[in-house]
């Protein structure tokens, strides 16, 4: 079984893995497929909404201010939008990530 994954009762040949809980409203979804040196923005920016970001295939580092999360395939992380942040590929692959807008304190 892959790490992180369970078999739920009454399934067969069914791996899941939780992503993440209660994160706020839901404003919008995307998907976007980053090629080699793929990503941005360039300039770091902010916004009033988070971004729940899945790394369904490859790596992602996301830049934080000066910190670097890296988020690998199968996992996921909530950007808070009033920190300055891009994300960026960190494979020599393309990466493909779900990114969800979401409003927090709804």
């Amino acid at each position: 079984m892959k790490n992180g994954f369970i078999t739920p009762s009454g399934h067969i040949n069914f791996e899941a893995k939780r992503l993440f809980g209660s994160v706020g409203k839901i404003i919008d979804g995307s998907v976007a497929y980053l090629n080699l040196n793929g990503g941005g923005p360039v300039e770091k920016h902010t916004h009033p909404h988070d971004h729940l970001f899945i790394v369904v295939k490859g790596e992602a580092k996301i830049l934080l201010n000066e910190e670097e999360i890296i988020v690998k395939k199968d996992e996921s992380f909530l950007v808070n939008g009033e920190i300055p942040h891009s994300v960026w590929n960190n494979t020599d692959e393309e990466t493909v990530i779900i990114g969800i807008s979401v409003k927090q304190g709804e």
